[in-house]
């Protein structure tokens, strides 16, 4: 910690209820050789004890879910004891509330999840500890620079020269302040894509809908001429706008609205509700909130939670509305030409569900986003389907287990009404994790007989373990880490960012495989 130059070490506070918890991290602490004092705490109360006695302690790292008081009514009461201490919770729990507590009402900084990765962790802790040596480094040269001022009249020919070297100082340490300032937000902004992530947990038909819907919503917002705030809170809004849903049941969320009964649907109508009272809490979220009840409002007046028609509707709402659209229609939609059938839909909703000033500027967005995937050339390659759209003729190109390792169907096996019938019988009984990767091209036959499929593979395709990545590589198959969570997407290039990235996914959730890619040639 070469920032760190002073007499005595800087103070870390650890609390958490399991003792080994406090115990491992102080050790992997002390193997740092870093210039810490390392205090520990298993309980709320004996942590403010600690407090008291150090006042001086420069980061508090607390567990949430304690008996007696959670990490965020600690950190609460820490903030009137140490309130210049950067203050960070560790949870095992993927509990939005609490977190939101932890945030708003604790102060805290970071929401770090167990099991923690070391280097993550370590360097979490020095950059916090830094920033509070930066703060207390800054305020004390401003005292000197004060007291300097106030003996102005004492000093010699040189008092420029001082004056000048104190201040470049001072500005110094305010650049660093800044770059610290714009760390925190940057890491505020993973901490929604964190949240994100959660809500892709919660159902795997929402994986790659989140990410399509915020591509959409933000060409759409900066297409608009929307300024750089308004086009933040419109990225932040579509990330979160499914948030509701957490909690309800998956077999509620695979229907459509259509098929669902009168009780399902009153569950589900709620959600948008629902997302924007879970972030009301915080107050820089309170704008996206609005923007997520509003989602799901039409144009025309005719859709929930509140019924609102044209202008009365946030304008980033109607964005969110129309890209939500344009996602779960061209999910639902078949044939050869399903972006045509899809902007033949979207004419059909214009002034009734979607914005029709909008609409002029969405689709050469839709073509650029959608048209690689679902064009007739897109058919040929791999696809991950649900059960319910899979069509006879397709063909699986990989082994499909049910979530308990038994084999349903084996790769290369070509799907008819029989095999169809027994997959979604087992996606009722003991559901695989994912969905089931099938191909499918025409490969001759008369005009008006059935048509044969055969599997594909894109030319040059091969499987790569993840030290043998390299910039420019592309993918050719969704990337899934072990425990189902959506990585990367088809189609992504390769850089620098994400192939650490991908180190990062193979230590943390190792995928079963390796990476599927192709590599794009220059010309």
């Amino acid at each position: 910690m070469d920032k760190l130059s002073q007499s005595e070490p800087h103070k870390v506070l650890l609390v958490d209820d399991e003792e080994n918890i406090t115990r491992s991290i102080a050790r992997l602490l002390l193997e740092q050789e870093l210039e810490l004092e390392v205090l520990r705490a298993v309980s709320g109360a004996e942590g403010l004890e600690r407090l008291t006695a150090h006042p001086d302690v420069a980061l508090i790292l607390s567990d949430q879910r304690m008996p007696g008081m959670t990490g965020a009514q600690f950190l609460e009461q820490a903030k009137t004891l140490a309130p210049d201490a950067v203050r960070m919770v560790l949870t095992g729990y993927a509990d939005m509330a609490a977190t939101m507590d932890a945030i708003n009402k604790g102060g805290a900084s970071r929401y770090l999840l167990k099991p923690w990765d070391d280097e993550v962790l370590v360097r979490t802790i020095r950059e916090g500890v830094e920033q509070y040596h930066l703060v207390q480094e800054n305020r004390r040269l401003t005292a000197l620079v004060e007291q300097q001022n106030r003996e102005l009249s004492a000093w010699n020919d040189n008092l420029k020269s001082r004056v000048l070297e104190q201040t470049a100082t001072i500005r110094r340490q305010n650049e660093e302040l800044k770059e610290r300032n714009r760390r925190v937000t940057h890491s505020f902004r993973e901490t929604i894509l964190a949240f994100s992530r959660l809500i892709e947990l919660h159902s795997s038909r929402l994986q790659e809908h989140t990410r399509n819907v915020t591509e959409l919503s933000v060409r759409i917002a900066r297409d608009l001429k929307l300024s750089d705030q308004e086009v933040e809170t419109v990225r932040t809004a579509a990330l979160l706008h499914d948030v509701g849903v957490i909690g309800i049941s998956q077999d509620i969320l695979q229907k459509q609205m259509s098929a669902m009964n009168r009780e399902e649907l009153g569950i589900f109508l709620q959600h948008a509700v629902r997302g924007q009272a879970t972030l009301d809490a915080v107050e820089d979220l309170r704008e996206v909130g609005i923007l997520i009840r509003h989602h799901h409002e039409r144009y025309d007046g005719s859709g929930f939670p509140d019924a609102l028609a044209g202008g009365e509707i946030p304008l980033g709402a109607r964005i969110i509305t129309m890209a939500d659209f344009v996602d779960r229609e061209l999910t639902e939609l078949g044939g050869d030409d399903p972006v045509a059938a899809l902007l033949a839909r979207m004419g059909q909703e214009r002034g009734r569900g979607l914005d029709p000033e909008i609409f002029p500027v969405v689709e050469r967005h839709v073509r650029a986003l959608y048209l690689p995937t679902y064009s007739r050339r897109a058919e040929v390659a791999e696809k991950e389907l649900r059960p319910k759209q899979l069509l006879e003729g397709m063909t699986v190109t990989r082994d499909l287990r049910t979530g308990s390792g038994a084999l349903i169907l084996e790769r290369g096996t070509v799907l008819d009404a029989g095999r169809i019938m027994a997959v979604g019988r087992a996606y009722q009984v003991d559901p695989p994790a994912g969905g089931i990767f099938v191909s499918w091209a025409p490969s001759g036959g008369s005009e008006g007989s059935a048509a044969r499929f055969t599997a594909s593979v894109p030319v040059a395709e091969q499987e790569v373990a993840p030290d043998r990545l390299a910039e420019g590589m592309k993918l050719t198959r969704n990337l899934y880490s072990g425990t189902g969570l959506l990585l990367l997407t088809e189609g992504t290039v390769l850089n620098s960012g994400t192939l650490d990235a991908v180190l990062r996914y193979y230590r943390i959730d190792p995928p079963s495989c390796g990476v599927w890619v192709v590599e794009e040639r220059r010309k």
